[in-house]
């Protein structure tokens, strides 16, 4: 999951750990994005609570990338 700020990111980490998803902080790969260094990885069948969370709590993200 791609953010527009690193900050946007931590958010969402902080966020995804609280409702007790898997989620990990990693470098955004620079052919996905140049606008923030940090993405969120996460297991796909989290995908749909993922998203629910995120909106729930007004975090943004930019997009999702298959690695």
């Amino acid at each position: 999951m791609l953010f527009v700020s690193t900050n946007w990111a931590i958010r969402a980490e902080r966020e995804a750990v609280r409702a007790g998803l898997d989620v990990t902080l990693i470098p955004t790969p620079r052919d996905l994005s140049s606008d923030c260094g940090t993405s969120l990885r996460f297991k796909w069948v989290d995908r749909e609570p993922l998203l629910r969370l995120l909106e729930e709590r007004s975090v943004r993200f930019e997009q999702i990338a298959l690695l």
